[in-house]
């Protein structure tokens, strides 16, 4: 039944205006960047025209919706058609990934569109100089958007480690010594005056790739880079399960994993970027012909060679791809995920990595998934900061 009762009661009662407001306002960001038209806003909430002219008067009056100059359109016969859209930086949310050497920061509007984006490199150093720099960040991107602090309605941030969930407290945090030590949240309340929420940087990277796909399913998104993480995103929802779900870069590969004391993983320390560069170098004193020989080569270099046709860096990538396989093979029996999809630095090796990891986990696996790089790579973070800030955004103003 229309919400509205009928045509001849333009809103009815509070609680129902309330609603009727929420279903036109989730109809037009379903339309968002593009006007719409009231005929197609009556169509897509089964409300009643008075009902949907009432509810749109009332969102540009809040300032949640711009009405456009109806001579904009084509000559037509009749009443210039009326359109609305959100309203250009109407709620704007700001983002960060923080990372042990970089923090990105960005500010989106309500209707997802980027208003500034900063990256800030970090020194090597302790938890007070990244807080600095993440205050820094901060400072220049809202300088950037041309907007104060107390004009954001909420905030994101991505940050490694484990987080807890209900508390937003970094409970484990190796990359980044003393990190553990401080409290995130509590921090950025003192300056904004919206809701902080703080979460693991590979749930958000999982957030970011499910809202790239159509359907909803399963999804296994990885974060491939000097670390490894994972997200796991189920029917849409994040599975966070006690806060520690996609903690891959722990599992333990088989053989003996040295254990270098900095904090990392053993899959970390057997495949993250570092650990690639390292095999390459130790394979090319066995082969001095190959290109990994002439210098100390970076994971990029050895996906080139390897793309190249070098024995010795595809003999690097293929024992790459086994070992990542086999760690995430059971999570993939377990899940059957529909897809694995890779972000993060590592999402620039190519077609001769993905090729590697879709035959090797075919090999461990009853139903294999589709193997993918992110198209985000390394603006996945940020892109999911910003994603879950705006829902929740959205979650307050539709509830």
């Amino acid at each position: 039944m229309d919400a509205s009762m009928d045509d001849d009661r333009a809103v009815g009662t509070p609680v129902l205006r309330r609603l009727n407001t929420a279903a036109v306002l989730r109809a037009v960001r379903a339309q968002a960047p593009e006007p719409v038209r009231l005929a197609e806003l009556v169509r897509l909430t089964g409300l009643t025209r008075p009902t949907v002219g009432q509810a749109v008067d009332d969102l540009v009056d809040a300032g949640w919706l711009q009405q456009h100059d109806p001579d904009a359109e084509p000559r037509q016969v009749g009443r210039p058609a009326v359109r609305v859209s959100l309203r250009d930086r109407a709620a704007p949310v700001l983002g960060l990934d923080v990372g042990p050497h970089t923090v990105s920061a960005g500010i989106d509007d309500l209707a997802a569109r980027r208003l500034a984006t900063v990256h800030r490199s970090v020194d090597r150093g302790d938890a007070d100089r990244l807080l600095a720099v993440v205050d820094d960040a901060i400072t220049r991107v809202l300088r950037e958007a041309g907007l104060d602090a107390d004009e954001i309605a909420g905030v994101v941030v991505a940050t490694p480690g484990i987080v807890d969930p209900g508390s937003g407290r970094i409970l484990l945090a190796p990359s980044v010594p003393g990190w553990t030590s401080v409290n995130l949240s509590d921090h950025l309340r003192g300056r904004f005056g919206c809701p902080v929420q703080v979460e693991n940087d590979a749930n958000l990277a999982a957030l970011a790739v499910a809202g790239e796909r159509t359907g909803a399913g399963t999804l296994l998104a990885v974060q491939w880079g000097e670390r490894l993480g994972a997200g796991v995103v189920i029917g849409g929802v994040l599975h966070r399960g006690t806060g520690a779900a996609g903690e891959i870069g722990f599992i333990r590969p088989p053989g003996r994993v040295p254990d270098t004391g900095d904090g990392r993983g053993p899959l970390e320390r057997t495949i993250g970027a570092e650990a690639i560069a390292e095999q390459a170098r130790l394979a090319a004193r066995e082969h001095p012909g190959s290109p990994l020989h002439d210098g100390p080569p970076d994971a990029a270099a050895v996906f080139a060679a390897a793309a190249a046709g070098d024995a010795t860096a595809r003999r690097v990538v293929d024992e790459v791809a086994a070992t990542f396989a086999q760690a995430i093979a059971p999570a993939v029996l377990v899940l059957d995920p529909d897809a694995v999809v890779i972000g993060g630095g590592v999402a620039h090796a190519g077609p001769v990595l993905l090729t590697a990891i879709t035959r090797r986990l075919a090999e461990l696996t009853l139903s294999p998934p589709a193997v993918e790089f992110s198209g985000l790579a390394e603006d996945t973070v940020l892109t999911g900061a910003l994603r879950l800030a705006l829902d929740e955004v959205w979650r307050r103003l539709t509830v």
